[in-house]
């Protein structure tokens, strides 16, 4: 399945399995296990061994990392994360991403553009992608609190990772890593510099959090408030389209 090419032509080869666990995870997950057998079978504790190990299996399900199709058209964002939309508002890009960091590649514009931010629960797959292809121009951690994600001033609060991207045409593109109420790390896979492909994983946000996406100029969201979308799938925007779209929650 990986690097297999699909198309809605029915081309490919389509077929489900069990979803990988992320290397970052396993050993957390193995930590759980063995601490639950020594519970079992070491302590003869069930009422706390057996509800330990379905703790285990959640660890492990936490750090799922499933195969996704990621479309391959230049005119598309794709989401960085599975997730709830659960804010879209116009406003100004954060000052990290606007700022002359000192290097000869210059930020996002001062101007107000469409901010979509999307709320990553417990039960939802961790890991993020990058919504375009390009160059990693900036990596800027943030430390900060530990409020609900799913509050507009999270962004300006929490511990959060912004990161930036610039494709060969030279359109940049600006997302936001933000820790939650119960994350408490930012794990970067990428750094300043690499280069990524659209849906390429560059992060994950360890055990509940959020991320903003900061559409380019005269670029409106092409998914709702309240929809779910999956990272690396879900087409966020198409680059250059504005239009209003509606939906009724059923």
């Amino acid at each position: 399945m990986p690097g297999d090419l699909l198309d809605n032509r029915g081309r490919g080869d389509a077929r489900w399995s069990w979803p990988p666990i992320h290397p970052e995870g396993r050993k957390f997950g193995i930590i759980a296990v063995i601490i639950s057998l020594v519970f079992l079978l070491g302590l003869d504790w069930e009422i706390i061994g057996w509800p330990l190990l379905l703790l285990s299996l959640g660890v492990f399900a936490f750090f799922r990392d499933p195969q996704r199709v990621v479309p391959q058209d230049d005119r598309f964002i794709v989401a960085p994360a599975d997730g709830l939309v659960s804010l879209i508002a116009e406003v100004e890009p954060p000052a990290e991403l606007i700022i002359d960091d000192g290097s000869e590649h210059a930020g996002l514009e001062a101007a107000k553009v469409t901010r979509i931010s999307i709320f990553m629960s417990v039960f939802d797959v961790h890991i993020n992608r990058t919504p375009i292809a390009g160059t990693i121009r900036r990596v800027v951690y943030i430390p900060g609190s530990f409020v609900d994600a799913g509050l507009d001033k999270a962004s300006e609060e929490n511990e959060r990772q912004h990161i930036l991207v610039e494709r060969t045409d030279g359109l940049k593109l600006g997302f936001t890593q933000i820790a939650g109420l119960v994350a408490r790390r930012i794990v970067p896979f990428v750094k300043p510099g690499d280069t990524v492909g659209v849906g390429q994983r560059i992060g994950l946000i360890r055990f509940g959090s959020r991320v903003d996406v900061y559409l380019p100029a005269g670029t409106d969201s092409k998914v709702l408030l309240g929809q779910k979308v999956i990272a690396g799938e879900t087409v966020l925007a198409e680059i250059g389209t504005q239009a209003l779209i509606e939906g009724v929650s059923q």
